[in-house]
């Protein structure tokens, strides 16, 4: 290792004291050892502690003029950038309230004069070892917790992928794009976002719910995959029997999530999946109670399948179906507007009022060949 290698491997120490004769008996005795830097003020320690390379840790004399020890070492410990450096006490007052006062600011050492040099660097090594130690300790919790946090994100980007997977299946076997999901998706994401300013949900639309119903709302319709094709697909009007044939998706679409999380034992972890649940089983219930699987009116039906029933009414109004054509924007607000209390939540059709320009732009971002946007 060459001498310019050694020095920059050394710790640095800052000794701070207003009398020069300190100074010179406190940096002869460290010197050989470590790299040390000098203030002779208060002013002047705090401009040292803060200027590159950083002091490993300062040693401080308490009785200074302008600003004494005490005063330095409140300003250093309020300083996210110096906070974390010890700081060891030398001075001569030697009273045990003094060194009670300092450690109790966040000093983690006391050393009266006279020095004993042998205790001094005794003292410097052993808070240069613990302070080494917690670096360690700091850089490895770090390190887990970016860990942690690229798992989670990894983790989360699986079941995103494998919830849009199991989505499409329905959507597919109904001759639907992914991009009704995606757009039906950000629909209520755009719902709950405008709803959530209003003082009555500001409780039940926390960003972790609003994250919550935006993550389920891809499996409203996740029980089309048990209607037979011929009547999911039929292009015209379906016969009373087939009718109520294809309105039993709603609860094998619930009842399907519910087979799947009744055993888990982490709720938390499937949390999404009971939102989903409540989506899929009643999306197609209406404000009024004319809606099915059963009958639900007002606020019985969860605030979830609310938001989706509008976002999925309009998804459909503006796209092409087997039995209908896609229907300009304005006449689809039209229809929601004139279903306000009736199929839809007032307030819910209140929030779409609100934000029909960002619904038009997550059609337009994510349309389909044959679309009125």
């Amino acid at each position: 290792m060459t001498d310019e290698q050694h020095n920059a491997s050394r710790k640095h120490v800052l000794v701070v004291d207003d009398t020069p004769d300190n100074l010179a008996v406190l940096g002869g005795l460290l010197m050989p050892h470590y790299n040390v830097r000098v203030a002779n003020s208060g002013a002047w320690a705090l401009t040292s502690a803060n200027t590159e390379p950083r002091p490993d840790i300062i040693l401080l004399d308490i009785m200074m003029p302008e600003m004494d020890g005490y005063e330095v070492l409140k300003q250093l410990k309020a300083n996210p950038e110096t906070r974390d450096i010890p700081v060891v006490f030398i001075t001569a007052m030697d009273a045990p309230e003094d060194e009670a006062r300092g450690l109790a600011l966040g000093a983690m050492d006391y050393i009266t004069k006279p020095i004993s040099p042998a205790i001094v660097l005794a003292r410097v090594r052993a808070q240069l070892d613990l302070k080494a130690a917690r670096d360690i300790l700091r850089d490895h919790n770090a390190w887990l917790e970016s860990e942690i946090q690229r798992r989670i994100h990894q983790f989360e980007k699986i079941q995103n992928v494998t919830i849009r997977a199991l989505a499409s299946l329905a959507e597919a076997k109904d001759n639907e794009t992914g991009n009704h999901i995606l757009r039906t998706q950000n629909y209520v994401n755009a719902l709950a976002i405008e709803l959530a300013g209003l003082p009555q949900y500001a409780d039940k639309l926390t960003p972790e719910a609003i994250a919550m119903m935006t993550k389920a709302a891809p499996l409203h319709d996740i029980g089309k995959v048990g209607i037979p094709d011929a009547i999911l697909n039929k292009p015209g009007k379906h016969d009373p029997e087939e009718w109520e044939i294809m309105k039993t998706h709603a609860q094998l679409g619930a009842d399907a999530i519910w087979r799947a999380i009744r055993d888990e034992e982490d709720i938390e972890s499937v949390r999404f999946l009971h939102v989903a649940m409540e989506i899929a089983g009643n999306h197609h219930e209406k404000w009024d109670g004319s809606g099915y699987p059963n009958g639900l009116s007002g606020e019985q039906i969860p605030l979830s399948a609310r938001l989706m029933a509008l976002a999925d009414v309009f998804d459909a109004l503006i796209s092409k179906r087997v039995y209908k054509p896609a229907y300009p924007l304005e006449t689809a607000r039209a229809i929601i507007l004139e279903n306000r209390g009736k199929h839809f939540d007032p307030q819910v059709v209140d929030a779409f009022e609100q934000c029909i320009d960002t619904f038009q732009a997550i059609a337009a971002s994510h349309a389909d060949a044959e679309m009125a946007i």
